[in-house]
């Protein structure tokens, strides 16, 4: 989401590379290449102004200590005024309410309100909560129907809807099943428009006022732009706002609502949108954010991201395979492909590393995931005397190997030298050193997340 602003605020801090000191001259010549990076990122003309001010303020005379270079030093105060910016301190969700605690998703329609309604209810779900989900949008039955499907992914209940009925009478209705079949969040998902209209806010407000959520939550989407500041602040005018979720931080987003839509409703994001699937879902911190915009990673979300889907019992298996000289062959291997794609694949790791975003932006788009998806294809037609003994496959074949994955023998020449490079290093931490290695790893990898239950 905020590759091209990441790129533009790097250079400008590498412009400062060999100065001694920060002086009023260099960072007013840096400032302007920040401020057009956040114009350029779709971030509203006011947050603008305020943030490059205050940025300017507290960077004038900033003294570099020890072998901190002034572009570090002025790093260091566009992070924190970044993590202003966008809230401060990470906020959760507040559900120590007499149950049901509800909450309304309220935004504009396509901002992925739906989508996101299924999400926070599996992430509360998987936090030993029961979870009822509505659609009050009775003009798309559409809605309604995907809705109840997610639902019945990710283990939710579901309130139908009764003909004829309307939006406020079926969340209040929706309010009074879960009262009685012991639920303890109601997740309220609202009718959106292509544009804020007068219809739209007086119905959600009618919504608001009979069933009187907990949580007040302004869905919008990520790509927005501009779009996204307009009906932030014509939503935070209709409804007394508590949070925001941003949607779709995976697409082609410039990052400007992020940035904007904080300043704009005066309430934090809580959560943000990076796929399709229902565990796409990440707690917004601003302190990381603000890390991964300015390059540095996030590593905390990358260990998260392991713990979810890295397979400790395999990785431990794995360990002792290779610390008993058996080998590392492409069945292990195509294990270590579909765990990695399963993370979100090569571009959101190496986002996620310190100085990662520069090596995703060195890669054509797409290109780290399609390799790895190549490389499955390649084992895939292998047979499973070759995927254990790779040390069989020679160059007859390697033909067949190349033609029934669609490929060339030059892929599969690639993948075995790639393999052997993989199996040298794993000899070389033998001895134990490998299994001890994974085993602490392992042992790390325990549950937890925002709303994991004291124990």
């Amino acid at each position: 989401m905020f590759d091209r602003l990441t790129e533009r605020l790097t250079q400008a801090a590498n412009a400062l590379t060999g100065r001694g000191r920060l002086t009023e001259d260099n960072i007013a010549e840096t400032l302007r290449e920040v401020r057009m990076a956040l114009l350029e990122a779709d971030v509203a003309l006011p947050v603008v102004k305020r943030f490059v001010e205050q940025v300017k303020v507290k960077a004038l005379g900033t003294e570099v200590v020890g072998s901190l270079t002034p572009g570090q030093a002025l790093v260091g105060v566009i992070h924190d005024e970044l993590v202003t910016l966008m809230g401060g301190q990470r906020r959760e969700l507040d559900l120590r309410v007499q149950p049901p605690a509800v909450i309304l998703l309220a935004g504009l329609q396509g901002a992925g309100k739906t989508t996101t309604a299924g999400k926070l209810a599996r992430q509360l779900i998987e936090a030993r909560k029961r979870v009822l989900l509505v659609s009050t949008d009775i003009r798309r039955p559409a809605a309604v129907l995907q809705l109840q499907r997610l639902a019945e992914q990710v283990g939710a209940g579901f309130f139908p809807v009764a003909a004829g009925a309307q939006p406020r009478a079926i969340a209040v209705d929706a309010l009074a099943e879960a009262r009685r079949g012991g639920y303890e969040i109601l997740i309220v998902d609202t009718a959106g428009r292509l544009h804020v209209d007068a219809e739209l806010m007086r119905e959600v407000q009618e919504i608001d006022a009979g069933v009187s959520p907990h949580e007040r939550l302004f869905v919008v989407d990520a790509m927005a732009g501009q779009d996204a500041v307009n009906s932030a602040r014509a939503f935070g005018d209709a409804l007394a706002l508590t949070g925001v979720i941003l949607t779709k931080a995976d697409g082609d987003a410039r990052g400007g609502a992020a940035l904007s839509v904080r300043e704009i409703t005066g309430q934090p994001i809580l959560f943000v949108g990076t796929g399709e699937k229902s565990d796409a879902l990440e707690p917004f911190d601003p302190d990381r954010m603000a890390r991964r915009i300015l390059g540095m990673g996030d590593v905390v979300a990358l260990v998260e991201d392991v713990r979810r889907n890295v397979d400790v019992e395999q990785a431990e298996k794995l360990a002792k395979k290779m610390s008993s000289g058996k080998g590392f062959d492409f069945n292990d291997l195509k294990s270590q492909l579909q765990q990695l794609l399963k993370m979100g694949g090569m571009s959101q790791m190496l986002d996620k590393l310190p100085g990662g975003a520069a090596m995703a932006r060195k890669m054509p788009a797409g290109q780290g995931d399609r390799e790895l998806r190549r490389q499955i294809a390649l084992i895939d037609s292998m047979t499973p005397r070759e995927r254990r003994r790779p040390e069989t496959i020679d160059g007859s074949r390697r033909r067949r190997i190349a033609a029934g994955s669609g490929l060339q023998v030059q892929d599969v020449n690639r993948l075995l030298k790639q393999h052997q490079g993989m199996q040298k290093m794993m000899k070389q931490l033998g001895g134990g050193k490998l299994q001890r290695m994974m085993g602490a790893m392992a042992g790390k990898l325990g549950g937890g997340g925002p709303f994991a239950p004291n124990r």
